[in-house]
């Protein structure tokens, strides 16, 4: 039996099907263990979604974004990605939690390293207040138990574990994927060029899509509510009295950045992706467009600093705090101490600056105004750039 290595990575969904192959010894066209970047293409590449909840009684957490393909679809996301590699997968949810249990406890002690989608606030080691229990999560890998404690790859690069009970808990948490299991079956990939076209395939036709909560019109979408008087889940309604600002703005910064919990906006892994096809499927074109998310990717950045500027001292402060718990998290479990310590000051903060914004009605307007023409400059170019991938697949 091979020892399970904890290779870290980006995006958590993709990277935990990439640590479970490796684990099982599946060989990427090269040889090697397919690395994160390869599976993010046979997955689906990137998504966009822009959904706004109601705000009237939510300080955080307010706003919904998905970068990942099929990010409102976990279950269906992976199926489709172990599908085209031509592997089997068990995929398994279950209401009752002597069942979900045994069923875990089964495949750790078969020595199985097993994909869970538990929630996040209620694993603890995200620091999460708990008013956003409930609120979903993202793949993680379940690779042992000792002591009563289960190990867990979530992209940390140190051992993590969680008390059982725990861990129980937050699998039977969000109903719509209760106690979600799956093993992925050991194999060959039998076609990484037809898994790669297909994956990349899928891309183009979701982010073609006419939606504008779940493809790129969601950046349309988003845009125009960046200035919007009219709508009331426009930002000036919504945020009329500046209540609840800066929790929307740290929002987008943590959804956007590396230093939230999914990886941000994964245009740059996307151009990985992009590189890599194009040597495997021998279509340059490919290397060329890589660049230009390479470019979309910086426009993503540039958004983010805009909405939580460091120069604003208080700011700063609090994405030093965001870091620092992440950085805990990847730090395993010698680094939740210090990961405690700044969540627990991070959330006292945001709670501060929800009520007390540093925002004047003029200030606010103007960053509306700035962060709308960001948001639809974005949407321009990765309209045309999915088009161009899409002419080039086409081909």
């Amino acid at each position: 039996m091979s020892e399970y290595v904890l290779r870290g990575g980006l995006q958590p969904d993709t990277s935990a099907v990439a640590a479970v192959l490796a684990y099982h010894g599946v060989e990427g066209p090269d040889g090697k263990a397919p690395s994160e970047a390869l599976v993010f293409a046979v997955s689906g590449g990137i998504g966009a979604g822009y959904i706004l909840w109601d705000f009237a009684h939510e300080s955080t957490s307010t706003i919904v974004f998905g970068f990942r393909a099929r990010w409102q679809y976990p279950r269906e996301w992976l199926k489709s990605t172990v599908d085209r590699l031509g592997l089997g997968a068990d995929i398994h949810t279950t209401g009752g939690k002597r069942a979900a249990a045994k069923r875990l406890t089964t495949g750790l002690e078969a020595g199985r390293p097993v994909l869970v989608l538990p929630d996040r606030e209620s694993l603890g080691y995200w620091h999460l207040p708990p008013e956003m229990s409930g609120g979903g999560g993202h793949f993680v890998v379940a690779y042992g138990e000792e002591d009563g404690r289960v190990l867990v790859d979530d992209r940390n690069l140190a051992p993590l574990t969680v008390d059982r009970k725990t861990f129980d808990a937050a699998r039977g948490r969000v109903g719509s994927y209760k106690n979600l299991l799956a093993t992925i079956t050991p194999g060959e990939v039998p076609d990484w060029k037809a898994a790669v076209r297909a994956g990349l395939t899928d891309c183009a036709r979701n982010l073609s899509a006419p939606s504008k909560s779940f493809s790129l019109p969601a950046w349309g979408r988003w845009a125009k509510a960046m200035t919007d008087d009219r709508d009331p889940k426009g930002w000036p309604r919504a945020f009329a009295e500046r209540r609840g600002l800066v929790g929307a703005l740290f929002n987008v910064w943590e959804n956007v950045t590396p230093a939230g919990m999914e990886g941000g906006h994964l245009r740059g892994l996307f151009a990985d992706a992009l590189t890599e096809a194009s040597a495997l499927l021998d279509v340059p074109e490919l290397a060329e467009q890589a660049s230009t998310w390479r470019g979309i990717a910086e426009r993503w950045a540039e958004l983010a600093e805009a909405a939580v500027p460091p120069s604003v001292a208080e700011f700063g402060w609090v994405r030093g705090l965001v870091s620092a718990v992440s950085a805990g998290v990847r730090e395993g479990d010698a680094g939740q101490d210090a990961a405690a310590e700044a969540g627990a000051e991070m959330w006292k903060l945001r709670a501060h600056y929800d009520d007390e914004t540093p925002f004047t009605d003029v200030e606010a307007r103007d960053l509306f105004a700035s962060m709308g023409t960001m948001i639809r400059d974005i949407h321009i170019a990765e309209t045309a750039a999915i088009r161009e991938l899409s002419e080039t697949l086409m081909e």
